[in-house]
Order: C-alpha cells, then structure tokens, then sequence
C-alpha cells in the first residue's frame, strides 16, 4: 500500500486498521424479505458475526466493536426485545469457550443496569473468564448510547470533584465506557442507512464512515474486505494538509 494513503494505518499489518467500529443493521428487514419472523434476522445475525470476529482475528485487527443494543432499542415491541435479551445470553453462555480458544478478550458497555441480574451476571462472568487473553478485544454495545457516555464521564469527573473549569478533553476521554481502546478508524454501518445513531459520538470524530446497502446477515468476509479495501485507500490528515502528511 502506498504511504500516502493513509497517516495512521499500521504498515506493518497491511495497512488495515488498528479499531472496527460497526453498527450492525438490517437484520429485521433481511426477515422481513423472506417472509420470516423479524427474529430470525437477529438469530442469522449473530452468524454473520461469528464468521466477522473469526476474519478479524485473521486479519490481525485488534478492537472491533460492535452496536448490538442501543438505548433506544427498548422502544420496539416487547416481544421482540425479549427474545433479544434471550439472544444475548444464549450467546454469552455459548461463546465464551470459544472466546478462549481464540484468544479473544470481551468487554460489554452500556448502562447494564437495566438488564435482568443474572443476564449482568453473565457479562460479568465472560468478561472475568476472558480479561487474561490478549488477541482481539470484542466489545459489545448493549443498552449504550454516546450520549449517555458523554454525560457519564461528566458525571465521573464531578463526582471526584474535578472542576469545571479544569475540565480537559484527555480527562472526558479517559472516563468514557472504551477509555481502554483507541478510537475506531472506521465506522461500518450496513443495511442501507446513513447515519451514527448515538453510537460513540465522542470517539467517532475522525472515523472513515463506511456506509453500505447490504444487510447486516449478509455482510460476508468479502463485504468486510471490501470495507477495509476503501479505508486504505483513503487519506486520514487529521486537520492537517495532504503535504504534511505525505512528508511524515
């Protein structure tokens, strides 16, 4: 790859970024199509991000982060988030094993609180379970919204009596719920939509946006590949000039 593609990939890993960040959407619409039950597009669903943590690894990324539940999601039927929910710990109890083998440390952020106790216990125990591996960090968003994250690090900094005015833009970014990731290089959203939906407001801010009609049960390892393809082909000058950034 060309250096002056990019400022911030890793030459050394072919040039794919360090942090994935995606929004995982279409599901529903994907049953729909197919006459099916709307959960039948989340239980495919959760294949399709089998076969994309697994390339991933393969790849040599090491955070994908992935926007499984927002805030907002409890306003769809409750039948529906229900079987979510037991989606969720399925997945939970089945995964971790496999997380193991893999070497793959999992991280769940969101305010948890709202979850049944033994579905919190469970994120607990997998995340417990899997802390010591060091490949890829999966970090799922359940019950997260970027503005709850922002207005939860300010609540941090208040409450161990930083002042306003002594506020800093490090001191936010190391009391928001991913302080232990970088921030995505790039944001993939599918399903057709184009738009952030609340997902990671502050640490989006210099994100390549990828944006794609597939939905997400058919966003396959070459959908993924192809995302990565456009990433490095793109120029990331962080406010700086193409000139600068050529002569780093």
């Amino acid at each position: 790859m060309s250096k002056n593609n990019s400022a911030s990939v890793d030459e050394k890993n072919n040039g794919v970024p360090r942090h994935i960040a995606i929004i995982m959407d279409g599901n529903g619409r994907w049953a729909t199509k197919r006459f099916m039950p709307r959960f039948a597009g989340h239980a495919k669903g959760v294949r399709t991000v089998n076969k994309v943590v697994e390339a991933c690894v393969n790849r040599g990324i090491e955070y994908l982060t992935l926007f499984a539940f927002s805030s907002e999601n409890w306003r769809r039927p409750p039948d529906e988030v229900s079987l979510l929910m037991q989606l969720f710990r399925k997945v939970l109890i089945g995964e971790i094993r496999k997380m193991g083998e893999n070497n793959i440390r999992l991280k769940v952020v969101g305010d948890l609180s709202r979850f049944d106790k033994d579905l919190q216990s469970l994120v607990r125990t997998a995340e417990s379970e899997t802390a010591g591996n060091t490949g890829l960090t999966l970090t799922i968003c359940a019950n997260y919204g970027g503005r709850w994250d922002i207005l939860d690090a300010c609540n941090k900094l208040v409450a161990a009596g930083v002042k306003q005015e002594d506020i800093t833009e490090d001191q936010l970014s190391a009391n928001l719920a991913m302080a232990y990731a970088p921030d995505p290089d790039m944001l993939i959203r599918t399903g057709g939509e184009a738009r952030v939906s609340n997902f990671l407001l502050w640490q989006l801010a210099y994100s390549e946006f990828y944006f794609t009609d597939t939905f997400w049960p058919d966003f396959d390892v070459k959908a993924l590949d192809e995302a990565i393809e456009s990433f490095q082909k793109r120029e990331r000058r962080f406010g700086k000039t193409s000139e600068q950034v050529q002569a780093q």
